[in-house]
């Protein structure tokens, strides 16, 4: 399993007077002369405790410092992006690395601190200083094509993940990642996907705006990219709790999606149609869903054809699984307790290659066990075909500071 570099990052940072959360010590900027003289969008730092005397400053990643190396006792950023500061050149991950948040305002700055940094690099999210900006997903080929979390077509379930900075990302299963569309998805507060609206064959995403309530559909182009957006709610679906893209639950091929009312606990099904747009709704969950936190649509986990539901129980941890039926939902049965230490689930397919239909978690800061502790883990339960799980197999922990679905 790769070393946690967070827990690093967040340990080695106060050698420097910093941490991953902002400057330790910090406060409004002294009236230094050299203090103010830092400008905007610039990374500066200083030899003295104080922020006086002469001035390092880029608004550029650094490999090496040259004649700077190893002296910086005071630092400022005003740049929009985290500042890196690594004991070793290029950016090595051996040594100690230091995180400065954003401050383009100038009123923080650090000191004293360490004199070891020996490169500077400035990226847009945090993880970026250790890591890709997209987390480790790999996945082997399934047996068949599972009609939902496949993108790209090439029956290996792939994943989308949303970091800080409101970029998308596309991760193919291979390890890999690249970016889908120029970034600017922090607008959204709901993202799902599963299987195919648009009658094309390829899957789609779904996406709530936070401003006004609209439900966007992007249908998907079959590269793991996704077209022009195209409007299927015109507002009013920031009164859901829940919105989650199941894949057929009707009955006639197409794939629908669910929504928990937050006023009344009503689980509404909306069925797709023939022209990629939601029908009028059905209710099919009289109340009661706003005891449930996540919802999560794995597909079929039974085998009989029909695309279950997994609802986790807010108070108790509880995760229950929900049978289709044609137009409604089945009796519940207990999948397992314990899932309170899940932040978020993934149900993306057959990602281990068996035929049947699997489920990850990333685990949140309550979590613990002998390889992990915290948040940001992905951790696998592979399926069964009886509406249950194996047992969980921790993978890597580079899923923290991401949305993912």
């Amino acid at each position: 399993m790769r070393t946690s570099m967070l827990r690093r990052l967040a340990t080695v940072a106060t050698a420097l007077g910093l941490s991953s959360a902002g400057l330790l010590g910090a406060g409004a900027a002294p009236a230094q002369a050299a203090l103010g003289d830092c400008p905007s969008g610039y990374f500066c730092a200083w030899k003295t405790d104080n922020g006086s005397g002469t001035m390092y400053k880029t608004n550029a990643s650094v490999a090496t410092l040259g004649a700077w190396d190893n002296t910086f006792r005071s630092v400022m950023n005003r740049t929009n992006k985290f500042a890196c500061l690594y004991d070793d050149a290029g950016h090595g991950l051996d040594g100690g690395i230091g995180v400065m948040d954003p401050n383009p305002t100038g009123t923080e700055w650090g000191g004293p601190g360490s004199t070891s940094v020996s490169s500077v690099k400035l990226v847009p999210t945090e993880r970026e200083c250790a890591m890709d900006a997209y987390p480790e997903w790999y996945a082997t080929q399934a047996p068949k094509a599972g009609g939902f979390g496949d993108l790209n077509g090439d029956r290996t379930s792939d994943v989308l993940a949303r970091d800080k900075a409101g970029r998308l990302w596309f991760m193919a299963g291979d390890g890999s990642g690249k970016l889908v569309g120029a970034g600017g998805w922090n607008v959204m507060n709901a993202l799902t996907r599963h299987g195919d609206l648009t009658g094309d064959g390829r899957e789609d995403v779904i996406a709530r705006e936070t401003a006004s309530g609209k439900l966007w559909l992007y249908p998907g182009t079959g590269t793991g990219a996704l077209g022009a957006r195209k409007l299927i709610g015109a507002g009013g679906w920031n009164a859901m709790n829940s919105i989650t893209a199941f894949g057929d639950l009707s009955g006639d091929g197409r794939s629908d999606v669910l929504a928990v009312e937050k006023s009344t606990g009503k689980l509404w099904l909306y069925p797709g149609t023939t022209t990629g747009t939601l029908g009028a709704r059905k209710l099919i969950g009289a109340g009661g869903w706003n005891v449930m936190n996540t919802l999560a649509a794995p597909g079929d986990l039974t085998g009989d054809g029909k695309a279950d539901l997994l609802a986790r129980e807010a108070s108790t941890g509880k995760l229950w699984a929900y049978p289709g039926k044609p137009g409604a939902l089945g009796t519940r049965t207990l999948v397992g307790g314990g899932w309170n230490v899940m932040g978020s689930f993934l149900a993306v397919g057959d990602h281990n290659g068996d035929g049947r239909n699997d489920l990850s978690a990333i685990t949140n800061s309550s979590f613990v066990s002998a390889e992990h502790r915290g948040d940001g883990a992905l951790v696998q339960y592979a399926g069964t075909g009886t509406g249950k799980f194996g047992a969980g197999s921790l993978e890597t922990d580079t899923w923290w500071n991401l949305t993912t679905f």
